[in-house]
């Protein structure tokens, strides 16, 4: 929410042609850099917004792991290669699958972060979709739009259902 919104203000003020990165390179004598309203900087705010929503389930996964798994792999000869993708990445799927679709979410429904840090000049489905109800007030197309990201949303949480049956990946 509240967390969210500061964390993207946060980065509008870093990137702006006068923000805190320019002001640095002003002071080095280097030439200013256009970074705010690029696709770089949404893919900045929404990987530095998204990514605990990634790392948690993996990581939660990564945690159970019984460390004798691994001292066996290597007691039978495997290198670190062999342990990491023949062992780790297996057991941690259910983490990956869920990390995915709780970024995967947030993502597609986010037009806030766009934007701020687009100038509204780039837009996701979000934006779109905003813009059907607040711009373009055409509520029927915006409705139709939310319907099919709907639909993405639950086969998203389908695939999650079918790859992770205990709810090993959950972060919470």
């Amino acid at each position: 929410g509240l967390n969210f919104l500061l964390r993207t203000l946060a980065w509008q003020t870093l990137l702006e042609k006068n923000g805190v990165i320019n002001g640095v390179l002003s002071a080095l004598h280097l030439p200013p850099q256009g970074l705010i309203n690029t696709p770089g900087a949404i893919i900045l705010g929404m990987v530095y917004n998204f990514l605990p929503f990634m790392v948690l389930p993996i990581y939660n996964v990564l945690s159970k792991i019984d460390d004798n798994v691994i001292n066996a792999a290597q007691d039978l000869g495997a290198n670190f290669f062999q342990i990491l993708f023949r062992i780790l990445l297996p057991l941690s799927i259910p983490g990956i699958v869920s990390g995915i679709t709780m970024v995967f979410v947030p993502a597609l429904t986010t037009f806030v972060i766009s934007n701020l840090l687009g100038g509204s000049k780039i837009l996701l489905i979000g934006n779109v979709i905003e813009q059907e109800f607040t711009k373009g007030s055409n509520w029927n197309l915006g409705s139709g739009l939310s319907l099919v990201m709907m639909i993405f949303i639950l086969i998203s949480m389908a695939l999650i259902a079918k790859y992770d049956k205990n709810g090993e990946g959950t972060a919470f």
